[in-house]
């Protein structure tokens, strides 16, 4: 018999996954942009901005059956392996996106598409990147929870100064439906919940946008750069051409 937190935990997910579910003509629409910038030989650029919202950008970088021109923009001063309080206090600088994407070399040609992940979507570095990338003529999809910005006070201290949201400052937003305070777990006894679940609606989001795009770039008469699992016989063969091609191209993919 499945015990009641497990179920609670596995309910909750299921609630967000069919929020998302919901959104296909918003993530159809997002993927018309990424499948057409690839098409054009770009790249897709891909930040989560703070903490724990790095992990999508390392999920589709260099993942088996995912697209090869992704760019995930993996900065130490948010990575959590540098310090996880660290990474906090960073994310919290304003100012602090721009000279990252610099540093990434981001938005140097018009049209650049540019995928923010963070699914509170209040921090300043989030906002910052939002409103550095239209500055910059970048397209952006903002990968995010309204409700949760929505119920966050104007005035928190982990807010960008502007108290703007990100779902407001993209140009395309999927709405990963994550709840306010985003663990869903309570015991009598225990004062926190416990059973995070925005990295979980994070990656749900972002696979149903990398597969929405390859349905895309198929129905352009395209075939797909994708990645075949290096653990799999014939891997590291089928990926060597896409290695030499984009390893000069994308910093963290050597």
């Amino acid at each position: 018999m499945t015990k009641p937190h497990v179920r609670t935990y596995r309910d909750a997910l299921d609630q967000a996954y069919a929020c998302i579910d919901a959104q296909a003509a918003a993530i159809e629409a997002a993927a018309k942009v990424t499948a057409a910038a690839i098409a054009d030989d770009q790249l897709i650029h891909v930040i989560g901005p703070g903490g724990h919202s790095n992990m999508a950008a390392e999920e589709v970088l260099w993942r088996a059956g995912g697209l090869v021109p992704i760019n995930a923009i993996l900065d130490a001063g948010t990575n959590l392996i540098h310090g996880a309080k660290r990474s906090n206090y960073v994310e919290r600088t304003p100012g602090y996106a721009t000279k990252v994407l610099d540093a990434y070399r981001v938005g140097r040609t018009d049209g650049e598409v540019i995928i923010i992940v963070n699914a509170y979507g209040i921090n300043p570095m989030t906002i910052d990147t939002a409103l550095e990338a239209r500055a910059r003529g970048m397209t952006s999809i903002g990968v995010t929870s309204r409700s949760f910005a929505d119920q966050l006070a104007a005035d928190h201290p982990s807010r960008h100064p502007s108290a703007k949201n990100l779902y407001q400052e993209v140009d395309h937003f999927l709405d990963v439906c994550v709840p306010y305070g985003d663990a869903v777990v309570a015991f009598d006894g225990a004062t926190q919940k416990t059973g995070p679940t925005a990295t979980m609606c994070n990656l749900y989001m972002m696979n149903l946008l990398m597969i929405e795009t390859v349905a895309q770039l198929v129905d352009m008469g395209i075939d797909p750069p994708l990645w075949m699992s290096a653990n799999l016989p014939g891997g590291d063969e089928a990926n060597a051409t896409n290695e030499a091609r984009f390893i000069p191209r994308i910093r963290h993919l050597g």
